[in-house]
């Protein structure tokens, strides 16, 4: 409860002045009507206002100026709106034309004081609503009107609406004494077919019952509390009814309980004025006469937030009426004025950065068969969280030791057991649904310190049961491969790929891998490799060169038996077990020479992943354009390993209870040719996340397919992260700078792969520092975001909408989507991308302008012409050409006049400024400052003038301003004066 407000976003309140209403006037009284979104108001002194969904004004009224409204409410059959006052009941067609916002009709008089109202709702009834009515003499009135009781009449002398006094008696009605105090508040409870009314009376301070019973004297169910009770409210969903008054203490009761409350709610320091129900949530919230609102949770009798409303002086004090809009979700107060508070769906209202961990993350993993996220923190803190609801399940401290910090884990195919590893090279394997220790790889002897340091982790499929096999990448570039086996406590190292680098350093592309006969008993993924040493030369490598392998993905499918390698360099490695080769895909210019001047860390590449679409994904990719869980699972080809491969959403749906583990599997390490499984399937496509920002695609030979830089509001961010959904049809990637951008790569990925169909769709940022994981859900589709700030954030993966955090006191609310928030460190809203328009596409673009035709200007006339009875002379036609010149553009030179000064310092600022240009002419216009031209227009006129009489076109000076606009260093003026060369 201390800095965190849970339910309601105080901060973001709304508030909506009435116009039109008198100084001091205060709203008596507000009503929604759910079924048509409106909202009503009634000021104490008559205003009636009708808002729509936009909380816009629709219409208003004054209704009154003699007496003060005490209440009001929506006739649902007859369309009009019902107000009273001390001794009056006024009905108000507002949907009336012309003056409709007169026509109303007052009902009096009354026995009593009319202190509050309230409308019966039946669905039977046709043309015809009941109105109760409590008064000061603790009477509830019932009075039945109809659509013929409010006829329109027209005056005679007026043609206009007028307003009709009609006598109470007139209609029928009826009246019972239920309390010995004032009626505070009367309701109509649909559910369970009986009115409420509530009372200050002690004895008879809630009375319950059907309608019939005011129409004779037997018992009622009466509900006693001290001091009486200012308000009431019902819970459908709980069936309870929540009672509130001066004793400051709030009970719920039982409809059929009359005798004792089943709970009761205390913390208000004053009186209670007003309960309202959210439904949905069930949460009561109250008001007390001090302006404190209290949310309160009904199943659980707790308190979730308190806030306090400051607005106004010590006259403004009292908020008279509340109303909670559950279609907008939206408390809403009436005082001097409406404040409008919106429910916090998602999120709290906390200027507190969002935290999971108390430290920097390092690892965020998802696993889909369980529905959980597991992250580790710098702390070594493992936590497992429930996705739905953002509960934490259980968390491991310091699972590597006192002091050891974890660097990296990967969860198995089946979802059961989770691997984490070390800065000190020590692995351990952990059981999901438990975290039970299972497994682990103790630290060698023989170590150094941050030797073995473990940056990515990857479990591979293994060919023989209860047998564990994990792909290791360590920060020295170093790629080996660990076992264990079911009854062996202990990992063991049983694989490690060579160095490769000598021989790319040496000027080969390809280098040939042969088998050795080391581990040839044993049925691994991948067979333990040496390089074919053929005209290798001892080359001196440079130790500027850092050739360190900085990021791997793998690639197990049938037919497919692969590992790229990304470097600190920038050169991308690929490893073919199936053809038994290590190929240098790509490697930057200058990458080897170790030039000082050039910048290393602009070609490391910090992800790579591989992009690759089983038949199945590739058949379905035509039928939507975004993969769902329930399509893309039902493959069972394992992807990337980055991908979310690992979901069995499909055998749920359909109720198979299927060992994910006991899948048939291929040998992986034989080739397939012409099977049926690859008929449909393209070959994989590898894309790198680099340090300059760019985001870069690749085909297996080699060959760069696309290249672009990501549009943020910050461009070239350094990428740290790549995700793909399990059909590859988008593309998720994180920068240093917390934003998150999502690709399309559907259509990209078939063939031909044109660089324009890989298109950007949404970028936002999510974070105020580096993002170091991204994830896509696909069954929520939600983005899951982790960053060194220790917070892993969820958001809607189309729209960048904020859902929350992991660690957050509020339940998360994954499907349901409210209004657009922001966590309090990111300001920036999402840029979506949008494309280009079909008709701009199509557009001509116009190399020239427009022509003037000189014959057709002839042929017309002006607007001055068009009177004269005689056609126009061919001089008064020309003479009216002038008008069109004057609206021409000036014209743009591309020549150059030739200047040989640049300033004249005798000439003062201004002057000594400009430039003076030469005229290659011996004329008087020889030295033509740039000031002089407009001033020698007339004798520049007429040296360059031709002759009168002449076909030939006249060229004008074009103006000083146009020049100056157009200014160039040096500018040929023959071609503004044609003539000055003859």
């Amino acid at each position: 409860m201390d800095e965190e407000n849970l339910v309601f976003l105080v901060s973001r309140k709304q508030r909506v002045v009435i116009s039109g209403s008198r100084r001091r006037d205060v709203i008596k009284c507000i009503v929604k009507i759910p079924q048509l979104d409106l909202l009503i108001t009634a000021s104490q002194k008559g205003l009636i206002t009708v808002f729509n969904s936009q909380m816009r004004v629709q219409t208003s009224t004054k209704v009154t100026d003699t007496s003060w409204i005490t209440g009001c409410d929506y006739l649902s059959q007859l369309k009009r709106i019902v107000a009273t006052t001390e001794r009056t009941m006024i009905v108000w067609d507002y949907k009336a034309q012309g003056g409709g916002q007169e026509n109303y009709f007052v009902i009096k008089p009354m026995d009593h004081c009319l202190l509050c109202v309230c409308v019966v709702s039946l669905p039977d009834q046709l043309c015809r609503d009941d109105i109760l009515l409590g008064d000061d003499g603790g009477f509830v009135n019932k009075f039945t009107v109809n659509s013929d009781d409010f006829g329109l009449k027209q005056a005679k002398s007026k043609k206009k609406l007028q307003n009709q006094v009609l006598d109470s008696k007139n209609f029928k009605s009826v009246k019972r004494k239920l309390h010995n105090d004032w009626v505070m508040k009367i309701r109509y409870i649909t559910a369970l077919s009986c009115f409420g009314s509530c009372s200050l009376d002690s004895v008879h301070s809630l009375v319950l019952e059907s309608l019939k019973r005011l129409e004779d004297n037997l018992p009622v169910r009466e509900f006693s509390m001290p001091r009486g009770a200012n308000t009431f409210c019902y819970c459908t969903k709980a069936n309870v009814i929540v009672t509130g008054g001066d004793d400051k203490v709030l009970r719920l009761w039982h409809p059929n309980i009359s005798t004792k409350p089943v709970g009761k709610l205390v913390g208000h320091m004053f009186s209670i004025m007003e309960i309202v129900m959210n439904e949905k949530d069930q949460h009561v919230i109250s008001l007390s006469s001090s302006k404190v609102f209290r949310v309160w949770d009904i199943q659980t009798l707790s308190l979730l937030q308190v806030f306090h409303d400051s607005h106004g002086g010590p006259g403004d004090m009292q908020i008279y009426s509340m109303v909670y809009d559950s279609n907008h979700g939206m408390l809403i107060t009436g005082s001097s004025v409406m404040d409008m508070y919106p429910l916090t769906r998602m999120v709290q209202d906390t200027k507190q950065v969002p935290h999971t961990h108390e430290r920097e993350i390092n690892v965020m993993l998802y696993n889909s068969y369980f529905h959980q996220v597991l992250t580790i923190c710098s702390e070594s803190i493992i936590k497992v969280w429930e996705l739905e609801t953002g509960l934490q399940i259980y968390q491991i401290l310091d699972p590597h030791g006192f002091n050891v910090e974890l660097t990296s884990a990967a969860i198995n195919e089946s979802g059961f057991l989770f691997a984490t590893g070390a800065c000190n090279g020590t692995i351990k394997i952990w059981d999901f649904g438990s975290g039970k220790k299972m497994k682990m790889l103790p630290e060698g002897k023989d170590w150094k310190e941050e030797e073995h340091w473990l940056r990515h982790l990857i479990f591979l499929k293994a060919q023989e049961k209860h047998q564990y096999l994990i792909l290791t990448l360590e920060r020295n570039g170093k790629i080996k491969m660990i076992q264990g086996k079911e009854d062996d406590m202990y990992l063991m190292v049983i694989w490690e790929l060579p160095n490769v680098v000598p021989f790319l350093q040496d000027g080969n592309h390809t280098v040939y891998l042969r088998t050795s006969p080391k581990y040839r008993s044993l049925r691994i993924p991948f067979p333990d490799v040496e390089l074919v040493e053929k005209n290798f030369s001892q080359s001196v490598n440079n130790p500027a060169i850092n050739m360190e392998v900085n990021c791997i993905d793998l690639l197990q499918v049938e037919g497919y038996n692969l590992i790229a390698a990304g470097t600190l360099n920038g050169a991308i490695i690929l490893w073919d077990f199936v053809n038994s080769t290590v190929k240098e895909l790509y490697r930057p210019e200058n990458c080897f020479t170790g030039d000082p001047d050039l910048d290393p860390k602009r070609f490391k590449i910090n992800d790579i992943l591989f992009l690759f679409r089983t038949p199945e994904c590739a058949r379905k990719s035509s039928q939507d354009s975004v993969c769902s869980s329930s399509q893309c699972d039902s493959s069972k080809g394992p992807q990337s390993s980055k991908g979310s491969k690992q979901s069995i959403h499909d055998n749920e749906i359909k109720g198979e209870k299927t060992d994910v583990t006991a899948e048939k599997q291929q040998p992986v390490d034989e080739k397939h040719p012409g099977g049926t499984n690859l008929i449909d399937a393209q070959p994989p496509i590898i894309v790198t996340a680099h340090e300059d920002g760019h985001l870069r695609l690749w085909t297996m030979e080699g060959k760069l397919l696309k290249n672009m830089l990501p549009f943020t509001k910050h461009s070239a961010i350094s990428l740290t992260s790549l995700y793909t959904d399990s059909c590859t049809r988008i593309l998720l990637t994180g920068n240093v700078e917390g934003h998150v951008i999502l690709f399309s790569i559907s259509s990209f990925l078939d063939p031909p792969h044109d660089e324009k169909k890989l298109k950007q769709l949404l970028a936002w940022r999510a974070h105020s520092l580096e993002i170091i994981q991204v994830i896509y859900i696909e069954d929520k589709q939600v983005v899951l975001t982790a960053s060194i700030d220790g917070s892993v954030r969820l958001w809607h993966a189309f729209s960048g909408h904020y859902c929350g955090y992991f660690g957050q006191r509020r339940l998360l609310e994954l499907s349901q989507i409210s209004d657009f928030i922001l966590p309090c460190d990111v300001n920036e809203y999402p840029v979506e991308i949008k494309e280009e328009n079909k008709f701009t596409e199509k557009k001509q673009k116009y190399e020239y302008p427009l022509v003037f035709d000189r014959q057709k200007w002839k042929k017309m006339s002006s607007m001055s012409l068009l009177f004269k009875r005689t056609p126009p002379k061919a001089f008064e036609v020309d003479h009216d050409f002038k008008f069109f010149k004057s609206l021409s553009s000036p014209k743009i030179r591309r020549c150059a006049l030739e200047g040989f000064m640049t300033e004249n310092r005798e000439a003062g600022i201004v002057f000594g400024s400009l430039p003076i240009y030469r005229v290659p002419s011996p004329t008087s216009l020889r030295f033509l400052p740039f000031i002089g031209l407009e001033a020698q227009k007339e004798s520049a006129d007429g040296i360059v003038g031709k002759k009168k009489g002449s076909h030939v076109q006249h060229e004008k000076m074009p103006r000083k301003r146009s020049l100056k606009r157009n200014l160039v260093p040096q500018i040929n003026l023959t071609s503004f004066f044609p003539s000055i060369s003859k």
